[in-house]
């Protein structure tokens, strides 16, 4: 466990936040902050709603670690606390733990980018996952870990999902080979669940997806890609093999692998019949549920 962060004064986090161990829970953890601040500043959950301008049932959200404060919240609370960027660097420093260290940059990239356009083959891409269909996964891919390690890896993932709550969010434009939808990740009540959140999701004007046929014969790419473009223009090729992934942002790369991707999204369902099949592979996976074991 971290040790208890100390405060100078009213708010003020110690400098020696930054030598404790990292948090399994950065959620909590930064909530149980959240509430510190409060009551050394003396407010109710009510009263504090005034001063920061989120409602009560947020606050009371975020100091429970149910929820990982927004970048807006922890700026809020630096006004409050009269710190100068104290909680929102904690907040960021928190947004990224939990993730492998390879993985940073590109966790990094995908928060600041304007465009976010991903090739998926295996999985729903993690900015899209559902809680179950996260949990399935890590529990597939590590099977001796404890329940609250799974936990922990979810929370993690889930987080990713911010970029679409930005005021600025990212245009989202997901190509998902159909074995994505089909494989069986957790049982087919996990399934079903995850296809109704892409419907869901491809609701929003900021998500586009589009879904790649078993029959549309060989994809350009056998392998998951995802090319990050950020608001200056500068785009990056993001790749991952065993263990590790890789930030590419060499121009032959990034035009090359544009061009496999411009290439899978023009041999692609359309939008419109991609969300239509992928609507009726969410009613199988739920008809195959209702009628249980044979």
């Amino acid at each position: 466990m971290p040790t208890e962060v100390e405060y100078r004064g009213v708010g003020q986090v110690s400098e020696s936040a930054d030598q404790s161990p990292e948090p399994t829970n950065a959620a909590e953890f930064f909530g149980e902050e959240a509430r510190r601040l409060r009551e050394a500043l003396g407010y109710s959950q009510d009263e504090f709603s005034d001063v920061i301008h989120y409602g009560q049932p947020q606050i009371s959200k975020v100091e429970r670690g149910t929820v990982l404060a927004s970048a807006a919240f922890a700026e809020a609370l630096d006004r409050a606390a009269k710190t100068p960027g104290v909680y929102a660097r904690l907040r960021e420093r928190l947004s990224t733990r939990g993730h492998p260290e390879w993985f940073v940059p590109y966790v990094e990239l995908e928060k600041t980018a304007a465009i976010v356009e991903d090739y998926s083959t295996g999985f729903v891409m993690g900015a899209l996952q559902t809680w179950e269909y996260a949990e399935a996964v890590y529990r597939a891919a590590h099977p001796r870990e404890t329940d609250e390690q799974i936990k922990a890896r979810v929370e993690t993932r889930l987080r990713r999902a911010e970029i679409l709550q930005r005021e600025d969010p990212p245009l989202l434009w997901v190509i998902l080979h159909e074995a994505v939808l089909r494989t069986v990740v957790g049982n087919t009540a996990v399934m079903a669940g995850q296809l109704a959140h892409l419907l869901t999701m491809a609701a929003s004007p900021h998500v586009t997806l589009q879904v790649w046929r078993f029959g549309a014969g060989a994809p350009a790419s056998g392998l998951p890609f995802t090319l990050l473009t950020q608001p200056d223009g500068a785009k990056v090729l993001y790749s991952e093999a065993a263990g590790q992934g890789h930030v590419n942002d060499s121009a032959q790369a990034v035009r090359d692998w544009t061009a496999t991707y411009e290439r899978l999204r023009a041999s692609a369902e359309s939008e419109a019949r991609s969300l239509r099949l992928i609507h009726s592979i969410m009613e199988e996976h739920a008809n195959e549920q209702d009628a249980g074991p044979a």
